[in-house]
């Protein structure tokens, strides 16, 4: 007899994508993509003289978070990115906690991204095409000082 499904295991299948919810301070926000939550830890490389072996010593160091680029749709009146933007001063910005959150069918998050003081380094208008047939789109790219992963 068939299985319907009905009955399966949460790790039988990966969680789909596609429901997320991102929310700026106490924010929610509405976002088409989110991308570039990365870490890596970069690589010291090290070889005493008196080593008997041809090679370096690779050793974990410092941690580098890539900035993490957010899409939307442009919506009247809607310029919470730019404004953000614009209270950059002279080596000053409100740093704010970003949290990512994937959702599950029901709207619970199932794992929860959360950048670290977080500021805007570039905002990109839509482009603008006379023959297009799309939404307008505009992206912020924002710097962060850490990334922490929860499963909630």
């Amino acid at each position: 007899m068939a299985d319907d499904g009905s009955a399966q295991s949460t790790s039988v299948w990966p969680i789909p994508k596609f429901r997320f919810e991102v929310k700026w301070d106490s924010a929610v926000m509405s976002f088409q993509e989110v991308s570039g939550l990365d870490v890596e830890a970069q690589p010291i490389e090290y070889r005493s003289g008196d080593s008997k072996a041809f090679s370096v010593v690779k050793m974990p160091g410092i941690k580098k978070y890539s900035n993490v680029t957010m899409k939307k749709g442009v919506f009247k009146s809607d310029n919470k990115f730019w404004d953000w933007f614009n209270e950059i001063k002279m080596n000053t910005i409100k740093r704010k906690p970003v949290t990512i959150s994937l959702l599950d069918q029901d709207g619970k998050p199932t794992m929860v991204w959360t950048l670290t003081n977080a500021w805007p380094t570039k905002v990109t208008g839509t482009d603008l095409k006379a023959e297009g047939n799309e939404v307008a789109v505009e992206t912020i790219e924002i710097a962060h000082e850490g990334l922490t992963i929860a499963n909630a």
